[in-house]
């Protein structure tokens, strides 16, 4: 008959198993091994013992199974009984017949039912952990929702069905702002283990999240009928995606940004207000950085194919959108048509002055590099931020430099002014 003891032991990890989705068999696999390895330290081995459970009824029961031998020949208890001691317990014992002993749990002693448990227990959770690692590393890639249930300075902890999830700042829109309980979206990007714990990354300022929510509100892209070629993001302000049809019969930008906007709307609102752009993608290099750089108007392109540049010209009002505000555009439309973008204004007569005027002040060397870069005027200049100079510059220019050349050309404008 077995204990209250046995009962609670199995029918504990029993629902503790079901709960975090352990298989049976496996539950049952890792009962009998640790029991076995309780036999082991009481006698050494567990060769002469059987450990049988029965999970539906809550039973446990180890067998001790020994050779009756004659009480002269005894020589390991462990393996082997006396026959005087094997008929004080069973009557109808002969030599050499196997005597099978039950043994109670408590037959241990209480040290080794606790650390019974607590091996259990431990085996129960590392089964648990590499249930999330394989879950969540088949999920990368995949848009999951969850709730808020800590903001920390370096990180927010979301839970997703009972699992910890989490978005660390880098991951997180600038404009985000959450609180314990809200619902946050997010794309799964990295599962890795820290000190033995699954660590679930996810994101929401990757590009991959931006092309999971396109599959979720936009049905011919989910269908496979529009392909997205290329997503760039600079998160929370712009992102520019290029799609093509597999379907003549479909306009692709017209299908992703849906009647009055409604399927792009949704997705926008999503990620905290960033302007998306959808630009139908082509082969031609030449049409496929005009359309990059919406939405400005774009006269001419050439193209430096060795050094994969391009030389843009635009109308003199379509600089500022050709670049965005702090050069956003323009960096994005390098990213996606994989060109590096130099874009230059048409020339006409206004109050401008040529970039090369500055040579006095700044250098024959400087002045090439400005105008390389596509400022060949003092007003392409000021287009610029000072790290945007230095960016595009690769570094050729420092960023007090760039300052200096922005705040000269300023004031030389200023001077003109007054």
């Amino acid at each position: 008959m077995q204990t209250d003891i046995s009962k609670q032991i199995i029918q504990s990890f029993a629902e503790i198993a079901k709960d975090k989705g352990i298989d049976r068999d496996l539950l049952l696999s890792i009962l009998e091994d640790v029991f076995r390895s309780m036999i082991r330290k009481k006698y050494e081995t567990d060769d002469s013992f059987s450990v049988i459970l029965n999970p539906d009824r809550g039973e446990i029961q180890i067998m001790h199974i020994r050779e009756v031998v004659p009480d002269e020949e005894l020589s390991d208890p462990v393996n082997e009984i006396g026959i005087t001691e094997a008929k004080k317990l069973d009557p109808d014992l002969d030599l050499y017949d196997e005597f099978a002993q039950e043994l109670k749990i408590e037959d241990f002693g209480r040290r080794a039912v606790m650390m019974a448990r607590q091996t259990l227990a431990q085996r129960i959770r590392e089964i648990e952990k590499d249930n999330i690692f394989e879950d969540y590393s088949d999920r990368i890639g995949e848009i999951v929702l969850g709730d808020v249930y800590q903001v920390r300075n370096r990180d927010i902890l979301v839970n997703h069905n009972g699992v910890e999830l989490i978005l660390p700042k880098s991951q997180q829109i600038y404009k985000d702002r959450y609180r314990k309980g809200d619902t946050i979206r997010a794309v799964v990007i990295e599962v890795k283990r820290q000190e033995g714990n699954p660590a679930v990354i996810i994101s929401r300022t990757s590009p991959l999240f931006l092309e999971r929510l396109f599959e979720n509100e936009i049905p011919e892209v989910f269908d496979g009928v529009i392909e997205i070629i290329r997503t760039v993001r600079e998160p929370g302000d712009r992102s520019k995606v290029a799609v093509i049809s597999n379907d003549e019969r479909v306009d692709p930008v017209g299908a992703c940004v849906g009647m009055k906007g409604i399927r792009i709307h949704s997705i926008v609102r999503e990620l905290c207000n960033e302007n998306i752009d959808v630009i139908n993608y082509t082969e031609d290099d030449h049409e496929f950085i005009k359309r990059a750089l919406q939405p400005a108007h774009v006269q001419s392109v050439e193209i430096d194919k060795k050094e994969r540049r391009a030389k843009v010209v635009v109308p003199a009002d379509q600089v500022s959108k050709a670049i965005g505000k702090g050069g956003v555009n323009i960096r994005l439309a390098t990213q996606l048509t994989n060109h590096e973008i130099d874009v230059y204004r048409e020339v006409e007569d206004e109050d401008d002055i040529d970039i090369f005027e500055f040579a006095d002040d700044f250098g024959d060397e400087i002045v090439q590099l400005l105008y390389d870069i596509g400022c060949d005027t003092a007003r392409a200049v000021l287009e610029l931020s000072p790290a945007e100079l230095e960016r595009r510059t690769e570094g050729k220019l420092a960023l007090k430099d760039a300052k200096h050349i922005i705040r000269t050309i300023e004031q030389e404008f200023e001077e003109d002014e007054a």
